[in-house]
């Protein structure tokens, strides 16, 4: 679920400009899952761009604090959401922690890093929702640990039914700033592409483990 319309589409604007987001149905990107996409999506570029962060910055602390009501802490999912998490709490004068993809070997062997008390009310940020499989690793993690997770807050979803039910089983309220129908729109408004890709994109979408396999 997008936080709002006219955030979603700037959102997508921006991604686009920067290269963020990157779209070729010709010269298709191979994930770590193994599947052919026509889409990457790489949101730490946000960071390096300081009028488009601060914009992605604020509309995270607005919408939050909307959505959600102000939580105690802001938690960043490693290492893809440390980054803008930590503007978002600086932006909302909360603390911040931030979760590893699995707990330290050595050390005190943390999985959540930071100062968090059991009871505290926290919101989860995450650059990039795909399956929801390892941004919901990350709110085991802080449930673990005692916390109360009031939702998460994400840049931008692809939007698969798999992430919907995953985050449905884990009883966790999912809200971004842009998504994969956003996306097409401002592209195709854009003319970052035309009528024929646009098509093999929303037939990625409908498949995305099976397309343009020979």
């Amino acid at each position: 679920m997008i936080f709002n319309n006219n955030s979603a589409q700037k959102t997508a604007e921006l991604l686009l400009q920067i290269n963020a987001i990157k779209l070729d149905t010709k010269n298709y990107f191979n994930w770590a899952s193994g599947w052919k996409s026509p889409i990457y999506c790489d949101n730490r570029l946000v960071l390096s761009f300081p009028p488009i962060r601060n914009y992605i910055r604020d509309e995270f602390a607005k919408q939050i604090e909307e959505k959600f009501g102000k939580p105690d802490v802001i938690a960043g999912v490693a290492t893809g959401a440390i980054g803008i998490g930590i503007l978002v709490a600086e932006a909302m004068g909360l603390p911040f922690v931030y979760v590893r993809p699995e707990a330290k070997k050595h050390g005190r062997q943390n999985q959540v890093e930071g100062f968090l008390q059991k009871g505290q009310n926290v919101v989860v940020v995450e650059d990039l929702i795909s399956t929801g499989g390892s941004s919901l690793m990350a709110v085991e993690a802080l449930r673990n640990e005692g916390a109360n997770i009031q939702g998460m807050a994400a840049i931008f979803t692809y939007g698969f039914d798999i992430s919907v039910d995953n985050f449905k089983k884990a009883n966790v309220n999912l809200y971004t700033l842009s998504n994969y129908q956003t996306l097409l729109e401002t592209a195709t408004k854009k003319e970052y592409i035309n009528e024929i890709e646009i098509e093999s994109l929303k037939q990625w979408a409908k498949s995305p483990s099976t397309w343009n396999q020979e």
